[in-house]
C-alpha cells in the first residue's frame, strides 16, 4: 500500500480551478467522471485514476500543459501529483493507494 498526503478538493469551486492558479504543483485528490485538463497549468502534472478500492487503474506520468487526459467513466477517484512522484513512489497499476488528507493552506 502507498499513502499518499493530498489536499482534497470537494467544492464545484475548488474542482474547477483545481491547480490553474498555483505557481508549483502539488498533491490533490478530486472526485470526476471522463477527464482532467491541464489548460492554462504551468507545470506538468502525474495522474492516477483509482478504483472504488482505491486500487490504480489508469497512470499519466509528466502530462504537461495543455493536455486532456481521458478515462472509463465508471472510474471518477483522481490523484493529481507532482511530475516525477509517479516514479519516485514506484506506483504502477494495480497498487493500492492510501489517501491522508490535510486541511493546510498552500500558496497560490
Amino acid at each position: 500500500m502507498i499513502k499518499l498526503k493530498v489536499k482534497i478538493l470537494r467544492s464545484f469551486k475548488e474542482k474547477t480551478i483545481g491547480l490553474l492558479n498555483a505557481k508549483k504543483a502539488i498533491p490533490v485528490f478530486i472526485k470526476t467522471r471522463f477527464g482532467i485538463h491541464t489548460f492554462g497549468l504551468k507545470f506538468s502534472i502525474d495522474v492516477l485514476v483509482l478504483d472504488k478500492n482505491d486500487k490504480v487503474v489508469k497512470i499519466s506520468k509528466n502530462l504537461r500543459p495543455d493536455r486532456i487526459f481521458l478515462w472509463n467513466p465508471v472510474f471518477n477517484k483522481i490523484v493529481e501529483l507532482p511530475s516525477g512522484e509517479i516514479n519516485k513512489n514506484k506506483i504502477k497499476i494495480g497498487d493500492k493507494i492510501r489517501i491522508i488528507s490535510y486541511n493546510t493552506v498552500h500558496e497560490k
